[in-house]
């Protein structure tokens, strides 16, 4: 038989519901390759080998007694550790946080547990989530199982670790300026950024959102397989009335036209010609499978891009200020400084035009994806970039900044972005974005699925 780990989410849930193995011998499958594994790239940084055992057997109970149970039936999966999961702390890679214990789960965590996933662990993320790196001064730093050498990316760097390295199918993760996207990216495994107000969230440890986070952040699944990422978003985006921004719209939406809009550098950005050769690429696989690809020029992406900043800086200053100076993470100060550098001190005009601007963008691209339902772009301008590269001068950190545009971009105007693996570069993992309009997840999906069969799908990753 295939080691437990290699499966895909999918699979596992399919082979518990037919008995063809146990959920306990998954647990213990992937606690097992997480012992191996994990001391090499501290990806998870919660474990709960107890609690995932508890949850597996009642899983088993319930199969032999003949009763329903979820689509996430004995699915390993992992939370990250900046959104609120019962008896757990919400760190977000802080040590002032880590007693921040909360008394009950986000929503989607809920909706997972209730489909019966079953929870190994919670996956590290950098201070505040601010980078594209993963490093913090209370769980430290995370490695790319794929080369150490490179970024896990970031926020979600624990995440995309844990999926690539095999500890989990599944692992969630949030994105406001790529930390989906990115850590995928990089860790050469898929990762999507669903629509705003798909999938609920609510953290009561730290209360509600001020309002960049609530026009720019959202939850959303990576896995090593496209079906995976539906699955789990499925069970994800379950209806919750905890939060307002929640639109309970179906997953499949109606049927569209094969039309797809081709980027190679969007806004002019400057793109590595591994990353075009990816997309070119995946622009020929589509037109294979029936998709009419045209190349063309993207409603504008810099204003957005500058937009999410101002929002993140602002709401960053207000709201934890004062706990950046007193957690004293190095990076993190870097790089508020640097973001903060890039559009000035926050004040009520600069706010309200960038909201006003805003629903600009928002309506330019609504009418452009009304045109071309799929676009093809970069999900970074080079590859993977190097540990720590962001942080080792203000160059560098003007490097790391121009090259994540599409990554800082997009989440102000709302609509899902999926980041596809793709065959690597000289090793080095490599990939394409797809974009699609608000709530269009199912054309995402159907695209990132076959670009998935053109070649082989993101193995398991052996960081030892």
């Amino acid at each position: 038989m295939t080691d437990l780990y290699r499966l895909s989410a999918t699979e596992i849930a399919g082979g518990v519901r037919q008995r063809a193995f146990s959920a306990r011998d998954v647990a213990e499958a992937h606690l097992a390759r997480a012992a191996q594994v994990n001391p090499a790239i501290n990806a998870v940084v919660q474990e709960d080998a107890e609690g995932a055992l508890r949850t597996a057997d009642a899983i088993d109970r319930r199969v032999t007694a003949g009763e329903d149970v979820g689509p996430l039936a004995g699915v390993p999966a992992a939370i990250k550790v900046n959104v609120d999961q019962a008896g757990w702390a919400t760190t977000n890679g802080l040590t002032l946080q880590r007693d921040a214990i909360a008394a009950q789960d986000s929503p989607f965590v809920a909706h997972m547990r209730a489909a019966d996933a079953v929870f190994v662990g919670r996956t590290n993320t950098p201070a505040f989530s601010l980078r594209w790196f993963t490093k913090n001064n209370l769980h430290g730093q995370t490695l790319n199982p794929r080369d150490r050498r490179l970024t896990p990316g970031g926020s979600s760097g624990g995440a995309a670790a844990a999926v690539a390295a095999g500890i989990c199918p599944i692992a969630h993760g949030t994105d406001i300026a790529g930390s989906i996207r990115y850590p995928a990216y990089a860790c050469g495994v898929h990762g999507l950024r669903p629509s705003l107000g798909r999938v609920a969230a609510l953290n009561q440890t730290a209360g509600d959102r001020y309002i960049g986070a609530q026009v720019m952040a959202v939850s959303g699944p990576i896995a090593r397989r496209i079906s995976d990422l539906g699955l789990a978003l499925g069970v994800m985006a379950r209806p919750d009335k905890r939060d307002p921004w929640h639109v309970a719209t179906p997953l499949a939406g109606e049927a569209f036209v094969k039309r797809a809009a081709l980027c190679l550098s969007p806004d002019g950005m400057t793109v590595a010609p591994q990353v075009c050769a990816a997309l070119t690429a995946a622009a020929r696989v589509l037109e294979a499978a029936g998709w009419d690809v045209e190349a063309c020029a993207l409603p504008p992406l810099r204003p957005a891009a500058r937009i999410n900043t101002i929002l993140w800086m602002a709401e960053t200053d207000f709201a934890v200020g004062k706990m950046l100076a007193e957690e004293g993470d190095e990076d993190a100060l870097f790089v508020y400084s640097r973001m903060t550098e890039d559009v000035g001190p926050p004040d009520l005009s600069t706010l309200m035009s960038a909201l006003r601007e805003r629903a600009s963008l928002m309506r330019a691209w609504d009418l452009f994806l009304a045109e071309y339902p799929l676009v093809i772009c970069p999900v970074s301008g080079e590859l993977p970039f190097s540990q720590q590269l962001d942080v080792r001068s203000e160059a560098d950190f003007e490097r790391v900044y121009e090259a994540q545009l599409t990554q800082r971009g997009l989440p102000v105007l709302g609509m899902p972005a999926l980041a596809v693996a793709t065959q690597s570069a000289d090793g080095i993992p490599n990939g394409v974005q797809l974009v699609a309009g608000r709530y269009r997840e199912d054309i995402l999906l159907a695209a990132g699925a076959t670009l998935e069969e053109a070649g082989p799908p993101p193995d398991v990753a052996d960081p030892t």
